[in-house]
């Protein structure tokens, strides 16, 4: 019994040291986005907030908390029908794949206005960006 839990004890070390060598450290602007709340998450077909405000100069970071993935870019779902347009001032985004459970940085937005972001494949999946 004592060798039972002795390796049930290592196995459990050793899956934690390497869930902790695998995390992802590649992202660091996403992540500077993350960690100063400028974030938006996504389930399997809508962003969970359909807008967020931020100032000139910042980016957000779109994660998304499902293995669903998602492909955003510049436009909106209106009526049930893709419409891709870009407002001036409006970082390009185009076909921008975020594979579940992953995340992606957007901008930075330097213009104020009202910028509009969608999901290419899922319908009604709208997010509104407000920069001030």
């Amino acid at each position: 019994m004592k060798k039972l839990m002795l390796i049930i004890a290592i196995c459990s070390l050793f899956t934690l040291l390497l869930a902790a060598c695998g995390a992802d450290r590649s992202g660091d602007a996403t992540s500077n986005a993350a960690a100063s709340g400028k974030q938006v998450q996504m389930n399997d077909t809508q962003f969970v907030q359909p807008s967020i405000i931020i100032h000139k100069g910042e980016s957000i970071a779109l994660v998304a908390t499902t293995f669903t993935p998602h492909i955003i870019a510049n436009g909106t779902w209106d009526n049930g029908q893709a419409k891709a347009a870009k407002e001036p001032g409006a970082p390009e985004v185009q076909g921008l794949q975020i594979n579940g459970n992953s995340s992606s940085n957007v901008g930075p937005f330097t213009t104020a206005g009202t910028f509009k972001l969608y999901c290419t494949i899922h319908s009604g999946m709208n997010l509104t960006v407000i920069v001030q």
